[in-house]
């Protein structure tokens, strides 16, 4: 090689002009709407797909799991049934219940604590897999929020109790007797004297 290939300078001005190339044509060029075209090519387009987020927002895709919520019974309690099966199948061991016993109820078994570090998960899915009674669900379509310490990445029950109750037509079967239903309050019509 001659001093002047070793010294590599036609080959930095040649990059030095690609990267201009690239920055005028990024500046002063429209942007595409559609990102998700790989193969964008014409006069002035703009290559950046940079989204500016929080006005703009990429949508999950349809198989987004989501954050974990624990499913509610017809009276209001969780229908984990403290079966451990969520925290065994858990590859991040980010699940941790703590069982108590029912005296005379139509369930033996409930989770007197249930945490999930949110922090830990890894997003697998096997816990949702693992529950032999659709106690856990993995269907909100959120992310985790952003925490400052680590203890408020902590969920634990009342805070993964979300959604609308579901009962199963086989939950009877595992019933020792038949589960009270909460009555919603009663109605009120609007407040005030009538006219």
């Amino acid at each position: 090689m001659s001093f002047g290939e070793r010294l590599y300078l036609r080959e930095a001005v040649k990059g030095m002009a690609v990267i201009a190339r690239h920055f005028v044509r990024n500046l002063f060029g429209y942007r595409d709407p559609n990102p998700e075209v790989l193969e964008r090519r014409g006069p002035g387009v703009n290559l950046v797909t940079t989204i500016n987020y929080p006005e703009e927002r990429k949508p999950y895709p349809p198989g987004y799991r989501g954050m974990h919520r624990l499913i509610p019974r017809l009276d209001g309690r969780p229908r984990c049934v403290a079966c451990y099966m969520c925290a065994t199948a858990c590859p991040a061991q980010c699940i941790y219940i703590e069982a108590g016993e029912y005296d005379n109820e139509a369930i033996e078994k409930y989770p007197v604590r249930f945490e999930i570090d949110e922090l830990r998960c890894i997003v697998c899915g096997f816990c949702v897999e693992a529950c032999p009674k659709d106690a856990i669900r993995m269907d909100t379509g959120t992310h985790a929020p952003a925490v400052l310490s680590r203890p408020l990445a902590v969920f634990d029950k009342e805070a993964l109790l979300k959604g609308p109750a579901v009962e199963h037509s086989t939950d009877v079967l595992t019933y020792r007797v038949p589960l009270k239903t909460v009555a919603p309050p009663p109605d009120e019509g609007p407040s005030g004297s009538g006219h």
